[in-house]
């Protein structure tokens, strides 16, 4: 009957062992804040799917990123290689933060945030040292003819000739498209680019939004990264104080390490689709 009808308590109505909001306003927060988050990003992505399929010819990443410290270019994609290891390796190590502080080990916990700090930092130093490769180029740069443009192979000033590895049109780092000899006067009246900028690079001379689009969103990222090594430094510095001893448990590790897990997991689909892809 209706009216002798036994009224449910919320956690036996929800069922499922547990209500699904039976979490802090924190951790609620915090994923509400990453849920915006993935949609920017995924903003991102899809216009650099854009415009990688409107252009068609795209500069290839292994020829582009080429480069180790100290040992120069000849390193397809070994550096950035190494950068993701290490921001995966942060991420382990954060996983390890978080279960420590579940046990209250605050030994442990300032053991492996360390450690999570110091992966991080890395990663922001190898992506400004990246930026800075980036932005000043290859040795030579490029040059624009009429023909197209290319790559400046050899120059010898005695005899007046620059020896010149043509690409034309659209078909951008895609091999030689012949040899041709220019006089060195002509060679110095030629457009030239060197690096990149927001305006120009020599990487795609016909497609400037190459350098925008790795501006933006290796900066967007590197951004992100920065960020949480500053909290993750704060709480670290917040664990030795003995501040989550006080208040009995170490929630704020696993919040900051909700935000540390996110930045990873993008950085992946940043690495493949604009390195490997």
């Amino acid at each position: 009957m209706a009216g002798h009808a036994k009224e449910v308590d919320a956690a036996t109505a929800w069922g499922g062992d547990g209500s699904p909001f039976r979490i802090s306003y924190g951790k609620q927060m915090m994923w509400f804040f990453l849920l915006s988050d993935a949609l920017t990003f995924g903003g991102l992505l899809c216009a650099y799917g854009y415009f990688r399929h409107q252009y068609g010819s795209w500069p290839v990443g292994e020829e582009v990123f080429n480069a180790m410290p100290f040992l120069g270019n000849g390193y397809p994609l070994m550096y950035v290689a190494l950068m993701t290891f290490i921001l995966i390796v942060s991420s382990v190590t954060m996983v390890l933060a978080v279960e420590a502080g579940h046990r209250l080990d605050k030994k442990g916990v300032i053991k492996w945030l360390t450690l999570t700090v110091v992966g991080g930092l890395f990663f922001v130093g190898s992506q400004a040292w990246e930026w800075y490769h980036f932005i000043h180029g290859s040795h030579y740069g490029v040059y624009l003819t009429t023909e197209g443009w290319g790559t400046l192979m050899e120059l010898d000033i005695e005899k007046q000739i620059a020896v010149f590895d043509f690409h034309h049109g659209r078909e951008i780092i895609e091999g030689a498209k012949g040899w041709e000899l220019y006089s060195h006067s002509v060679a110095e009246n030629m457009g030239h680019i060197q690096g990149a900028n927001m305006t120009e690079n020599e990487y795609a001379p016909m497609i400037p939004q190459f350098a925008n689009l790795f501006f933006f969103i290796t900066g967007f990222h590197g951004f992100h990264v920065f960020s949480g090594v500053v909290i993750n430094l704060i709480i670290l510095i917040n664990v030795v104080k003995g501040v989550y001893d006080e208040r009995g448990h170490f929630e704020m590790v696993e919040k900051v390490g909700l935000y540390w897990h996110f930045v990873d997991l993008v950085w992946v689909f940043v690495f493949t689709f604009f390195y490997l892809v």
